[in-house]
């Protein structure tokens, strides 16, 4: 791509900027509306409405849940068929995503549209709901960034693809829509974007080649003791205990066996067992979550994990093997070399704030299952939403950690110009591979 063309797809956004007022409005909808994973029903109906009040787009919906996808063909209508056929050729089809779920967290921001949602969760509980992690950001920009592009259909040529996904936070929306015939409801993209919002200042973005987010997984694993009086332990095995050691051992999977330029995170997230102080369980519940990106680097934790946990069970007498039960997987997000490349050259041409080389991050995403599953190239950038005057004076004081980051309760990106920035992103990586 030469610096005129890029010149020219900044000046063209810039020459025609939509007036996002509706869509900040819109934005403080999603967030006081979230919906937990798989259960996305009203989200998705008022995404649907949105997208057919703009005329252009087929729309499917329902796809592995309630994920929904718009098809914007925008090849001139005065070509012959056979040169509507060459046109189609030339030019490409570009997957726009973003995701729309929410999680079970409690919002303690605040703020005037604050979520006051409870939800039952798959497991009959009753939940506190908060977009804690963006998604309702990613939608509105995904929304305004649709309205933007059938503004400037006269200056593009292809086809444009919108697709909203449920159930990101578990891992499994993606594949899902995948596995229920996306692309068999939809054209084949030549291309996958996507986009995520971050604890970065607002109006940055940033993406890099290769690898930009770790794999992650989650298991849950269940040791077994046998249950007695707290008063009499020798008559028992004490699976608090046994799950203690294996908490820490698990600590050591990392510092001690991986190789230190791999990427890898252990974390245990949770620990549960008995339900009084004088009662030794008969069982305990350990949740761990571990990051990679190489897959020998995963299967090396795996294998540590149940190495750990079985000798665990043995040296504590425990009656019963250990289940290991495997909640969630994300694949890797690795960025095609050229599709990176092409757009970080656009977005170097119209963004102050730009970063091609980001260090990866071990936050998690499903968004490349949309692409790897046919081969298709992709590529996903980062961007910021904490306020500029916050963010400047916490990296002043060295307090940048402090600023509440994805799935706290205190999460809250400022609307402008983090709305904005995502909107324009979203544009210009689409205006890359679109033709004319």
């Amino acid at each position: 791509m030469t610096h005129s063309t890029t010149t020219t797809i900044s000046s063209l956004l810039s020459s025609t900027p939509l007036d996002l007022t509706p869509y900040e409005v819109l934005y403080k909808h999603f967030h006081a509306h979230p919906e937990l994973s798989r259960q996305e029903k009203h989200t998705s109906e008022y995404l649907a409405a949105h997208l057919t009040q703009l005329g252009v787009f087929d729309i499917h919906t329902h796809i592995g849940g309630y994920g929904l996808a718009g098809v914007f063909r925008n090849v001139s209508n005065n070509n012959t068929n056979q040169e509507e056929g060459e046109e189609a050729k030339r030019h490409q089809t570009v997957l726009l995503r973003a995701d729309m779920d929410a999680l079970p967290v409690k919002e303690l921001t605040n703020l005037p549209y604050a979520s006051t949602i409870t939800m039952r969760d798959t497991e009959g509980n009753d939940r506190p709901v908060m977009h804690a992690c963006g998604h309702d950001m990613h939608m509105t920009c995904l929304l305004a960034a649709a309205k933007t592009l059938v503004k400037l259909r006269d200056a593009w040529s292809g086809t444009l693809i919108v697709l909203f996904q449920p159930d990101e936070e578990r891992g499994g929306g993606a594949q899902a829509m995948v596995d229920d015939g996306l692309y068999s409801r939809i054209p084949v993209p030549d291309v996958v974007l996507g986009q995520h919002v971050m604890r970065m200042r607002a109006g940055s973005v940033a993406s890099r080649e290769g690898a930009i987010m770790a794999a992650a997984d989650s298991m849950k694993i269940t040791v077994f003791g046998r249950g007695g009086h707290g008063s009499q332990p020798h008559q028992t095995v004490d699976p608090v205990l046994l799950a203690a050691h294996i908490v820490v051992r698990l600590q050591s999977i990392v510092s001690r066996e991986i190789n230190p330029a791999d990427l890898a995170v252990v974390t245990v997230g949770s620990l549960q067992a008995g339900q009084t102080e004088n009662i030794i369980a008969d069982r305990a519940e350990i949740g761990v979550d571990f990051r990679s990106v190489k897959l020998e680097v995963r299967e090396q934790i795996i294998e540590g994990i149940k190495r750990i946990v079985q000798a665990e069970c043995l040296a504590s007498g425990s009656p019963v093997k250990p289940v290991f039960t495997p909640t969630r997987r994300f694949p890797p997000t690795v960025n095609d070399g050229d599709v990176a490349r092409r757009v970080a050259e656009t977005f170097a041409g119209h963004f102050q704030d730009f970063d091609p080389d980001v260090a990866r991050t071990n936050i998690a995403e499903d968004f490349s299952s949309l692409a790897t599953c046919r081969g298709i190239p992709s590529c996903f950038w980062l961007l910021g939403g904490v306020d500029q005057g916050v963010w400047d004076r916490a990296e002043k004081e060295g307090k940048v950690e402090e600023i509440p980051g994805n799935h706290s309760a205190l999460f809250a990106p400022v609307v402008q110009p983090t709305l904005r920035t995502g909107v324009d992103a979203l544009c210009l990586a689409a205006l890359t591979f679109l033709g004319k």
